[in-house]
C-alpha cells in the first residue's frame, strides 16, 4: 500500500510591486498638477433695483466702459475722465492702469469702481480689466508688493447708444 504524503499548503504571497510603483509615478504628478490647478475668485457686486434709490447724488461712481476699439473712463459728476483707444487691435491696459493709479491719488478712500463691458466683450479682457482697476505692483523696501486701488468692482452693461463726442478732461 501506498502512502499518501500530505503536502503543504502555503499561502501565495500577494504581489503589491505594481501597486507601490503607481503610487510612486502617481502622487508626484497629482501634486505638481495642484499647483497648475490654483483658482482665483473675485467677489463682484451686481447691480439691484434697490441700489439706485438708496446712492445718494452726492456719491462718486468710477465707470470703465469696455468697447469694442477702446476703454472709456467717466464718473457719475464730471462725465468723462479717458477715452483710451486701441493700439494695433489690442487694449491699452497700461494706460488703464496709469489713469487709475491717477484717479486712487485724487480720491484716496473711494474703493469701488462699475466695469461695463459691451456686448462683444472677451472674457479675457474682462478679467484682465478688472485686475488692472483692482491693483498694481509697485516696490516697497525692496520687496514687489500689491498696491491696492479699486478692490470692490461692480459689474453693468456697457449703455447701447454710446456718444463719443462728450470732452474728454485730462
Amino acid at each position: 500500500m501506498r502512502r499518501r504524503h500530505r503536502r503543504l499548503k502555503s499561502d501565495a504571497d500577494l504581489d503589491i510591486t505594481p501597486f507601490m510603483n503607481l503610487m510612486i509615478v502617481l502622487v508626484p504628478v497629482l501634486l505638481l498638477n495642484m499647483v497648475f490647478a490654483h483658482t482665483s475668485v473675485l467677489e463682484l457686486n451686481f447691480p439691484t433695483g434697490e441700489s439706485s434709490s438708496q446712492e445718494t447724488e452726492e456719491d462718486l461712481q468710477i465707470q470703465v466702459v469696455i468697447l469694442d476699439n477702446r476703454l472709456f473712463i467717466a464718473d457719475n459728476k464730471g462725465g468723462a475722465i479717458k477715452d483710451i483707444p486701441a493700439r494695433e487691435g489690442q487694449y491699452d491696459f497700461a494706460m488703464l492702469k496709469d489713469v487709475m493709479k491717477e484717479l486712487k491719488r485724487r480720491v484716496p478712500e473711494k474703493r469701488d469702481v462699475v466695469i461695463m463691458p459691451s456686448g462683444g466683450t472677451s472674457y479675457q479682457t474682462l478679467v484682465t480689466v478688472m485686475d488692472t482697476v483692482r491693483s498694481y505692483e509697485t516696490m516697497v523696501a525692496g520687496d514687489v508688493v500689491e498696491a491696492e486701488l479699486f478692490p470692490d468692482i461692480s459689474l453693468g452693461d456697457a449703455p447701447e447708444t454710446f456718444s463719443a463726442s462728450d470732452e474728454v478732461r485730462s
